[in-house]
């Protein structure tokens, strides 16, 4: 398990939350696959993603997987409809890691739905008729 994150000294850190979206997907291949999920980001290098229950850690490589980001600390309610965001905090380790969040959770969502893929098999949904009381 990964937890530098942890160790290293945070440049910024404040409120924000995960889009539902992006969260479920990652809760449903946590679920799937082994604890963590390590993905190689393709265009951004050395930068790898590392998925966690507890935490979504951005981290470079070529410095020892030293974090850039992070989304940790997240807070799903018991309750939480599958379309409400969650709420989280976000860490910065590196003074440029705004610039690429947008396009790693973009990267993620196409990986991880490649992996989950359950093949071309088509869904029907059943109808069943409404009974009168």
């Amino acid at each position: 398990m990964y937890t530098r994150h942890d160790e290293v000294p945070v440049l910024s850190a404040w409120p924000d939350q995960v889009d539902a979206l992006h969260y479920n997907l990652v809760h449903r291949a946590l679920r799937r696959m082994p604890p963590s999920i390590r993905l190689q980001l393709p265009g951004l290098k050395t930068l790898e993603l590392i998925l966690q229950t507890n935490a979504w850690i951005i981290v470079d490589r070529a410095f020892h997987d030293l974090p850039v980001a992070a989304w940790v600390e997240f807070q799903p309610d018991k309750d939480r409809g599958v379309h409400e965001p969650v709420p989280c905090a976000l860490r910065y380790y590196h003074g440029h890691a705004g610039m690429i969040l947008k396009k790693v959770l973009v990267l993620m969502d196409t990986l991880l739905k490649n992996q989950l893929d359950d093949g071309d098999e088509t869904h029907h949904v059943l109808y069943f008729p409404r009974t009168k009381k």
